[in-house]
């Protein structure tokens, strides 16, 4: 029953404008994918150059609000920019994406990355929340790892199922 409803919705999709010049533009794809790959490339850069940091195995010459408010934007700019060209690309093929229990996983790893990413911008930005809660900050960097991983892994895996 459910998958009924996305299966109408991502028909639905499909026949917008939007769906039907992202389908009839051969070049919009490939592009929204290159421009996909490159914010997340950016993303994925900084996130690794914050979380080593908290986790004290690069930069530790510098403080940790130091390593975060140099590579914060990157993420912040770059999140923007993985929605729009990704939802650019599932309006071309929602049915591939919205469907797709790898997606679905995907999109579940994400909200959750982004709230440990705030928490992980909230606790390196003050040197006393950072001192109390250094298991919490370093736990929250081996989780942000693990998800990037996980999110880049289930966006590969979309492919194939």
């Amino acid at each position: 029953m459910r998958n009924t409803g996305i299966l109408e919705f991502c028909a639905y999709l499909e026949d917008t404008p939007l769906g039907l010049a992202v389908q009839d533009h051969f070049w919009v794809v490939p592009t929204m994918q290159t421009v996909h790959i490159l914010a997340i490339s950016a993303l994925l850069v900084a996130v690794l150059m914050i979380d080593l940091r908290v986790l004290q195995i690069n930069g530790k010459s510098e403080s940790i609000s130091t390593v975060i408010s140099r590579y914060i934007n990157i993420v912040w700019i770059s999140l923007p920019i993985l929605l729009i060209s990704g939802s650019i690309l599932i309006i071309g093929e929602p049915a591939r994406s919205l469907a797709n229990s790898a997606f679905q996983i995907k999109m579940i790893m994400l909200l959750m990355v982004i709230a440990i990413t705030f928490g992980l911008q909230k606790f390196g930005s003050t040197s006393t929340m950072q001192m109390q809660s250094e298991g919490k900050t370093k736990l929250l960097a081996i989780l942000s790892l693990l998800l990037w991983f996980g999110i880049v892994a289930s966006g590969r895996w979309i492919a194939y199922t």
